[in-house]
This record gives C-alpha cells, structure tokens and sequence, in this order.
C-alpha cells in the first residue's frame, strides 16, 4: 500500500488535462457572448473548466489518503480498443448489425465470466436495441445490413 493514492492523481491530472484543453480550445475557437447572449462557446468552456476543477479535487484528494499499487491489465484495454476499430471499419462496410455483433464479441475478450452462450445472446440483444435505438426510435438512416459482395 502506498502513502498516496497514485490511480487519484493519474485519473484527476487526467480530468484536469483534457478539462483545461477543452475549456481553453471553446475560448479561443468560438465567440463566448455575454451571460444575458450566450454565444456557443459558452457551454462547452464552462464544462472544461468544470471538469478541470473536479480534476483538481481528485488530486488534491489523493495526496491525503492511501492507495493500492496500480496494476494494469493489459488485455482488457486491448480487448477494447480492439471492439472499437473492429465497430469503426465493419460499420461502414457490412453494416450495424454486423458491426455491433463483432464489436460484441471483441469486447467479450476483455472479461471471464461471460461465456460463448452469454456473447451471443449479448450480441443478439445489442443488435435489438441498436435496430430499435437507431432505426425506429431516432429514425437514423443506418444500413443494418450491407454486404459488399
């Protein structure tokens, strides 16, 4: 057990990074207006500085209490980012439906417990709600299948 809590000071200077980054890229990118005509800077500026400060909280609030060692698990992340470019390049090319079902299944890599059974009634269950959500509630015009062939 270390004296501070070093996944609190990653995750808040994390927090803090991208909140500054946002908040300075809204001020100097869009017109802020006044309080009375928010122009639309005005949000997002505020949400950066918002989120930097809670940033700030966190960090400050690790510096005074213990944590554990910080592990990383590797194949979790890379199980991940492996869903998200699998969804990125099949979407386009062989659909929603395909896309989300790979995308299911790449990211089941990332966990244990979830057997070969449990992916594909995962999957089935995503695909009908990506079909309900996109197709027939918001109305998107999403191909939910396309195949290239």
């Amino acid at each position: 057990m270390y004296t501070r809590d070093y996944r609190d000071l990653i995750g808040g200077g994390l927090l803090l990074l991208f909140g500054l980054f946002v908040g300075f890229h809204a001020l100097t990118s869009y017109d802020i207006g006044t309080l009375r005509h928010m122009g639309p800077g005005m949000f997002p500026a505020w949400l950066g500085f918002v989120l930097a400060g809670i940033g700030a909280v966190i960090m400050v609030l690790g510096l005074f209490h213990p944590g554990d060692r910080i592990e990383p698990h590797y194949r979790q992340f890379i199980a991940v980012i492996l869903g998200v470019m699998v969804f990125a390049v099949t979407v386009g090319a062989f659909g929603m439906i395909p896309a989300v079902v790979l995308l299911t299944f790449a990211a089941v890599l990332a966990d244990d417990k979830l057997g070969v059974v449990g992916a594909v009634i995962l999957a089935v269950v995503l695909s009908v709600l990506a079909l309900l959500i996109f197709r027939v509630g918001l109305r998107v015009p999403l191909q939910m299948f396309k195949w290239p062939f």
